[in-house]
């Protein structure tokens, strides 16, 4: 029986899309700092529900709270309607369980930040839970355009060692997100000025904390692109007739070269766009998506 699931794949669209207008609505918070812009109150903002006159800083905070209640709604409707009518497909539990309690738990880790305060180490987690909410989304909603035409379910026969690959490069990109997320925590964005060189010098003096907090986010995103490199270069060769992994591992190799074009830009114009710095966001969540997909394809068993 050939199964359609139109209003399953529409909601899973505009709850994607939902999930990254609040990943990058928390961008916006984080470079313009805007983090305490309705002050020490949640979920009201300085004790009103809806702010009266309020400065620009207020408006991005307010609406990336407002924004993100109802979008947390639409990832919980999204969750239990594929739990319903995706239940034959061995992965839709856990992205449906990993969906729910990401974006719950970024939610109540961003008011907890609010009222309670939080250090930059707890802090970065947040931009990383929100990666995570969006790639569980997004594959949800591409399970449900698979099962709608089952000959495009790709179960793609890979060796292990292609598989584990695939695997610890995904979990190595979620730290690599990680770092980045703490350089903008504690504002480490311009410790280096220059690129490649770092204020003039091949080896800098890390004693300075900002410093060695920007050097450890270089080395973590060139480790990275060269993880990916490997990887585009292992599938052309081994995986060309493929389609699904070459495009893949082609998407990964375009993402992370945009990622470290914007990266760059950042330092280079000192910070002054806003886009950019979100742009640099966009792609990495992005990129860290497209990986989470391959791991979710490598995985599969071949008699399912």
């Amino acid at each position: 029986m050939k199964r359609l699931h139109k209003g399953l794949k529409r909601f899973g669209v505009i709850s994607s899309l939902g999930v990254l207008l609040v990943l990058i609505q928390g961008a916006l918070v984080t470079n313009t700092g805007s983090g305490e812009g309705c002050g020490q109150t949640w979920p009201l903002c300085f004790g009103q529900v809806i702010p009266l006159d309020p400065p620009p800083e207020t408006v991005i905070e307010f609406s990336h709270r407002l924004i993100a209640g109802i979008v947390g709604m639409l990832v919980i409707m999204m969750a239990i309607w594929s739990w319903r009518k995706l239940k034959h497909l061995p992965e839709t539990k856990f992205l449906s369980i990993v969906s729910v309690f990401m974006i719950v738990f970024q939610g109540l880790l961003g008011a907890g930040a609010v009222v309670f305060g939080q250090s930059d180490l707890i802090m970065a987690l947040h931009f990383g839970f929100s990666a995570l909410s969006f790639a569980s989304v997004v594959l949800l909603t591409r399970l449900a355009f698979e099962d709608s035409n089952p000959k495009k379910q790709y179960v793609p026969i890979v060796t292990k060692p292609y598989k584990w690959f695939v695997i610890g490069t995904t979990i190595y990109s979620y730290l690599a997100i990680y770092t980045g997320a703490y350089v903008k925590h504690t504002d480490s964005a311009l410790a280096c000025s220059g690129f490649p060189l770092c204020n003039g010098e091949i080896i800098p003096s890390i004693f300075h904390s900002a410093i060695a907090v920007q050097l450890l986010h270089r080395s973590a995103a060139m480790l990275l692109a060269l993880l990916l490199i490997i990887l585009f270069i292992w599938t052309l060769k081994t995986y060309r007739k493929k389609a699904v992994l070459v495009t893949c591992a082609s998407l990964a190799i375009i993402l992370v070269a945009g990622q470290a074009a914007s990266g760059i830009a950042v330092v280079l114009t000192e910070a002054s766009t806003i886009t950019i710095s979100i742009f640099h966001a966009l792609l990495i969540s992005l990129l860290f998506t497209v990986l989470c997909y391959m791991v979710m394809l490598v995985s599969r068993n071949k008699n399912r």
